[in-house]
């Protein structure tokens, strides 16, 4: 950039994929966790966390213990790739919890639920983060641009 050049003034925009990615990538380098949003850590600034901690994380680029805690831009950043994330396992790994006359309970997969199973692993969490924000790229784009 050349000193007569302006800087840009905003910063980039993270798309859900953006942030799933950045999920995926936090958990590969600092682990998974099951049961809370984050693994009791108080020695670290980046404990284990689960798929909806990592998100966060991305987010808000600190640990939060719960989401209300987020500003609203990372609020919305938040929701967004965490509703990107619940279409995803909506469509390749439905959850439903039905009560006992029947009656759906929750028709869409929790990412809560999902990630606490006890038979998912790490691999399967981030894979799933990736294989969502690839798909969230595939719908929106068209000729390697943003649609």
């Amino acid at each position: 950039m050349k000193a007569t050049q302006n800087p840009p003034t905003t910063a980039p925009v993270n798309t859900p994929a953006d942030l799933l990615r950045m999920a995926a990538l936090y958990l590969r380098r600092h682990g998974w966790h099951q049961g809370t949003y984050y693994a009791k850590s108080p020695d670290t600034l980046t404990p284990p966390a689960c798929a909806a901690g990592a998100i966060g994380i991305a987010c808000a680029g600190q640990k939060v213990e719960h989401f209300s805690q987020l500003d609203p831009d990372a609020l919305a950043d938040y929701l967004a790739a965490l509703g990107v994330f619940v279409d995803y396992l909506d469509t390749t790994a439905p959850v439903f919890f039905v009560d006992e006359d029947g009656y759906l309970l929750d028709e869409h997969t929790s990412p809560y639920s999902w990630n606490d199973d006890p038979a998912r692993t790490a691999e399967q969490v981030i894979t799933a983060l990736q294989a969502a924000a690839n798909e969230w790229d595939s719908l929106r784009t068209t000729g390697g641009e943003n649609a």
